[in-house]
């Protein structure tokens, strides 16, 4: 069984083997910390867009990536700290479109698929999940405008947008915590209490 814990701590500094980043198929990234792991990981990033910009990357599926290690120079000390893997799940279709609950299953089936060799293989036991772009604030915490005032749109908005408490951790939880001797770190923007 896996263990899921939850965590305010930056995943950036995080000492997981595996990263999982939740993306898009349009190949354009607005979360911060999406920004700063395309520095910080730039096969990996040239590797999702490349994917995005031929359109062999579909909605609801997870592109793994093996991180090229650096031998020489400054970024050895440090290597250690860096994840050997990086999972993109692509949750959505657009940077500005919400998570929904398909997407969102298809996508964790394919990576718990992907992670089973790498946990029995590969010697996987600490993965680390940005949650930040699964939680879609536009929607669920503020009003959408409205010229027409019209409530239905807002409606539509809130039903289509996914709670954390509600659907994302519980999708989460049924499709990884089966995963064999795994710590999975869920970092979690500071407004969601653990």
């Amino acid at each position: 069984m896996a263990h899921l814990q939850p965590t305010h701590a930056p995943i950036l500094n995080s000492s997981a083997q595996l990263m999982i980043l939740p993306v898009n198929n349009a190949g354009i990234l607005l979360d911060p910390i999406l920004t700063r792991s395309k520095n910080l990981y730039p096969d990996n990033y040239q590797r999702y867009h490349r994917a995005c910009r031929d359109g062999s990357l579909m909605v609801g599926s997870c592109l793994m990536h093996k991180c090229s290690r650096e031998q020489v120079g400054l970024g050895v000390s440090s290597n250690g700290n860096q994840p050997s893997y990086i999972a993109n799940l692509v949750i959505s279709d657009h940077p500005y479109h919400q998570t929904r609950t398909r997407w969102l299953t298809a996508a964790l089936v394919d990576l718990q698929q992907q992670l089973v060799p790498l946990i029995r293989y590969q010697g996987i036991r600490r993965v680390a999940l940005l949650a930040r772009p699964l939680i879609s604030s536009q929607g669920q915490n503020t009003p959408l405008k409205n010229s027409d005032k019209d409530s239905s749109d807002d409606e539509i908005a809130k039903s289509i947008a996914l709670d954390w408490y509600n659907d994302i951790l519980p999708l989460v939880t049924h499709h990884l915590q089966d995963l064999p001797k795994l710590r999975i770190d869920i970092h979690l923007p500071k407004d969601i209490n653990i």
